[in-house]
C-alpha cells in the first residue's frame, strides 16, 4: 500500500499583512505589547516599591499602580516617545521596513500612513536609529572581507571616486556571519586600521584589494590576503571581496533607486538599515518581532 507523502511547508520569509493586523488590530494592542515587553504585570512600582497590577489609563499612554496610583509610561525611551502619531501606524511603518528589500522612502510612508511628509521623514529616521540599536555590533572573526566604497555626489562630466560630495563607507564582512559599516573621513590607514583592530579578532584572515592603507595588517596580527583589482584580478584562490561588493551594490541601488538622494549626515543610518537586513537574512521572519520587542531597559 502506497503511503501519501507530504512536502514540508517552506517557512515564511516574513509575517503577512493579515498576521500583522491580527496581532496589532488597535493602538491599545500595540501599547499593551510595549508594556508587557518592558514591564509586565507584577512589575515593582518605583514609587511605593511594591509588586503591583497595572491598569491602563484611558486618557493617555500610561498605566497606573494598583497601590499608589503611580503612572508608568511604556513609550518613554522608545522611538514612539513624544509622538502623537498612533502606535499602530508606527508598528505598521516598522512592518514595511522589514518586508521591503530596498528600503522605504518617506514619500511611501506618507502615502501609506496618511501622515504629513515631515512626520513620515521623522518616523523613518527614528526607525533607522532603532534598527541600529537592535542590530548591535559584534566582533568579526575567521574569514573577513574588508573594502570601502563611495556613495552619492557627482559633478558635471565626472563620475566615480573623483566626483565631489561623495561619502566614504567602510565595510567589514565575516563570511557566514555579519557585516559592519562605518562612515569614514578618508581611506587613509590612520582612519581605517583602528576600526579593523577594534572590530576584527587578531589571527583572522582578512581579504582586501590592493589599497596601500591595508599594507600593515600582517604586522598587527592578521593573515592578510590581497586581490589586485587594478590588474583585473578579482578572485585568487579563496581571496576576494565579492560578498562585500554585492552588499555595496544593494546599498547603492537603494540610495539611487528608492531614496534618490541621501545626505552625508544621515547615510550612516541607511547603511545600518541594510546591515540589519543582511544580518537577518538567515531568518528574515524574525526582523519585525525583534524590532517591536527590543527596547532599551526603562
Amino acid at each position: 500500500m502506497k503511503t501519501k507523502t507530504t512536502k514540508a511547508k517552506k517557512p515564511k520569509a516574513s509575517i503577512t499583512i493579515r498576521d500583522f493586523f491580527q496581532q496589532f488590530p488597535t493602538d491599545h494592542a500595540c501599547l499593551e505589547h510595549i508594556f508587557t515587553i518592558r514591564f509586565g504585570q507584577g512589575h515593582e512600582c518605583p514609587k511605593c516599591v511594591r509588586k503591583a497590577n497595572w491598569y491602563k489609563i484611558q486618557a493617555e499612554r500610561a498605566y497606573s499602580c494598583q497601590w499608589c496610583g503611580h503612572h508608568l509610561h511604556p513609550t518613554v525611551g522608545t522611538p514612539f516617545e513624544d509622538s502623537r502619531t498612533p502606535l499602530q501606524l508606527w508598528f505598521y511603518a516598522i512592518y514595511l521596513f522589514t518586508t521591503s528589500r530596498h528600503g522605504v522612502p518617506a514619500k511611501e510612508l506618507e502615502r501609506q500612513l496618511g501622515v504629513t511628509y515631515k512626520c513620515a521623514w521623522r518616523m523613518g529616521h527614528e526607525i533607522r536609529k532603532h534598527i541600529t540599536q537592535v542590530d548591535g555590533e559584534f566582533p568579526l572573526f575567521g574569514q573577513v572581507e574588508i573594502d570601502e566604497t563611495y556613495v552619492g555626489g557627482r559633478r558635471a562630466g565626472i563620475r566615480g571616486r573623483g566626483a565631489e560630495g561623495k561619502t566614504i563607507v567602510f565595510g567589514m564582512l565575516q563570511r557566514g556571519g555579519q557585516v559592519m559599516t562605518k562612515i569614514v573621513p578618508s581611506v587613509k590607514a590612520k582612519d581605517l586600521q583602528p576600526i579593523i583592530e577594534e572590530n576584527v579578532a587578531k589571527g583572522s584572515t582578512v581579504h582586501t584589494d590592493e589599497l596601500r592603507s591595508y599594507k600593515n595588517l600582517q604586522r598587527v596580527g592578521y593573515d592578510h590576503q590581497t586581490v589586485e583589482h587594478g590588474s583585473g584580478e578579482y578572485v585568487k584562490g579563496i581571496s576576494h571581496v565579492n560578498s562585500l561588493e554585492s552588499f555595496w551594490a544593494r546599498l547603492k541601488n537603494s540610495v539611487k533607486g528608492t531614496h534618490v538622494h541621501v545626505s552625508r549626515k544621515h547615510l550612516d543610518k541607511y547603511a545600518k538599515e541594510f546591515e540589519f537586513r543582511y544580518n537577518s537574512k538567515s531568518k528574515p521572519i524574525s526582523m519585525f518581532p525583534s524590532l517591536v520587542s527590543t527596547f532599551a531597559k526603562p
